[in-house]
């Protein structure tokens, strides 16, 4: 087990045998994802999206696929980031709730998340009611290796961008993995997702 910048990070063995699943809360289920339904339908009923900054004239390119990974489905995201342009970023992207309303997720501490990488260090965003700018979210990072390992991501641990409303766990919409802010070539694959006590 490693504690890094107040992120809980465990290896992928030890995590699947440790892990309790609690049963849903509030008005949304613990899992947000597990891979288990069609590409690119997550187990919440909502879809990734792919987005790149190509959307604001930057010249960023990724590309999103579902393959397996060290035996694992996993969802891929690949690309290359790139600051011309005032660009910076790839991102897939998922709604908390099928329809994109918020849903009240104060019943939880955070965000636990499967990943394996190329041993880059990647965002979570959250996206609130509050958050109405694309460049504004509530972030926290964390580094994927080249092993299947979860990282616990507490809500506390995310602060906010280009935004000055606190986070809301009562309003959050929407959640993007994201390879930002600088020259690399991004290679990172999530396995599941799920809120945590």
């Amino acid at each position: 087990m490693v504690t890094r910048r107040g992120i809980l990070v465990l290896p992928f063995a030890a995590a699947a045998t440790n892990l309790i699943w609690r049963p849903a809360m509030a008005s949304v289920d613990t899992i947000i994802d597990d891979l288990g339904g069609p590409h690119p339908r997550a187990t919440n009923g909502a879809v990734w999206e792919m987005i790149g900054d190509r959307v604001m004239g930057g010249v960023s390119s990724g590309v999103m696929t579902r393959e397996t990974l060290q035996g694992r489905a996993a969802l891929r995201l690949k690309g290359a980031v790139s600051l011309e342009n005032n660009g910076g970023f790839v991102q897939i992207a998922l709604d908390l709730d099928e329809r994109g309303q918020p849903i009240d997720a104060s019943a939880w501490s955070g965000i636990e998340v499967d990943a394996i990488g190329n041993g880059e260090t990647y965002n979570l965003h959250l996206r609130t009611a509050d958050v109405v700018r694309p460049w504004q979210s509530f972030r926290s990072s964390f580094r994927a290796d080249d092993r299947w390992q979860t990282h616990r991501l507490p809500f506390t641990a995310f602060e906010p961008h280009r935004v000055d409303a606190t986070l809301d766990l009562t309003t959050l919409r929407r959640i993007g993995f994201v390879a930002i802010g600088r020259v690399f070539e991004a290679d990172l694959a999530i396995g599941g997702i799920r809120f945590f006590t």
